[in-house]
């Protein structure tokens, strides 16, 4: 197998010699072409937190980009690879994913739409359902139905798990001739 020496340039200025196969290079060209730097990925996860911390306001693209000081077609391109969705399609999940928070109190509907950022309550409804598959009036009754059974739920549970023990490591497992000799 043929290998290929060269230099490698560390950090402070120090070089050492790699003997690195064809197979090797290729891995890390293809890497290098595919993955973005670490300042790189520093930039974009900063402009996420800038969205996730404004999500409220109406946000462009450019002002996101401009968070991560790229161009805005160069940062889409980047959140697109880090993150696997667009800029705007992270929006629009952070303010429904927030909507149905705001959507388990009693604030109204249209509140909720405009409290989270969305300019109008038609576009609201239907991204959520989008998102969601229901309705947010659904979904808040859905809620509301839920509600009651996750408070009270402790009295569903069977007896043994009301036990106070460490562990189900101290129960014994029941073997085949235990469960044909409780049959007859």
């Amino acid at each position: 197998m043929n290998t290929v020496h060269f230099q490698k340039t560390a950090k402070f200025g120090q070089t050492f010699p790699l003997k690195m196969t064809y197979y090797q290079q290729q891995f890390i060209s293809i890497r290098e072409k595919s993955f973005p730097k670490d300042y790189l990925c520093k930039q974009v996860i900063r402009a996420k937190e800038f969205i996730d911390s404004h999500f409220h306001n109406p946000i462009v693209l450019q002002d996101i980009a401009q968070e991560a000081y790229f161009s805005k077609f160069h940062f889409l391109r980047l959140f697109k690879l880090i993150y696997g969705k667009t800029p705007h399609q992270y929006l629009t999940e952070v303010r429904i994913e927030q909507a149905k928070q705001l959507l388990k109190t009693d604030i109204t509907i249209s509140e909720v739409c405009f409290a989270v950022g969305f300019d109008s309550v038609s576009s609201f409804k239907g991204l959520f359902k989008r998102y969601s598959n229901v309705t947010p009036s659904t979904y808040r009754k859905q809620y509301a139905y839920l509600q009651p059974i996750t408070q009270s739920s402790l009295r569903f549970l069977p007896y043994f798990l009301s036990l106070k023990k460490s562990n189900f490591q101290d129960i014994q497992p029941r073997t085949n001739t235990d469960l044909c000799a409780s049959s007859n």
